[in-house]
């Protein structure tokens, strides 16, 4: 199974890439495939790239679909914006 995740932008850096965080976990991401992403963005991140960019809300309603389905599991939850 796949599984891409909202992750918010910390830092932009250089060579298109950027420093994204969710949960307390931080990872350098590829921005290539995404134009005009900005510190605080939120993206969908998968397999070490952005593949798109979305609002805080948009975020924010797939990371308590996460939860959800993590309580419903047993395995604890992400948190987000």
């Amino acid at each position: 199974m796949c599984l891409a995740v909202p992750m918010r932008v910390e830092r932009v850096l250089a060579d298109d890439l950027a420093v994204v965080e969710i949960g307390g976990v931080r990872k350098t991401v590829s921005l290539a495939l995404v134009d005009g992403v900005a510190e605080g963005d939120y993206v969908i991140v998968h397999v070490g790239f952005a593949l798109t960019r979305l609002n805080a809300d948009e975020a924010r309603k797939t990371l308590d679909l996460f939860a959800e389905i993590a309580q419903v599991a047993g395995t604890g939850s992400l948190e987000g914006p």
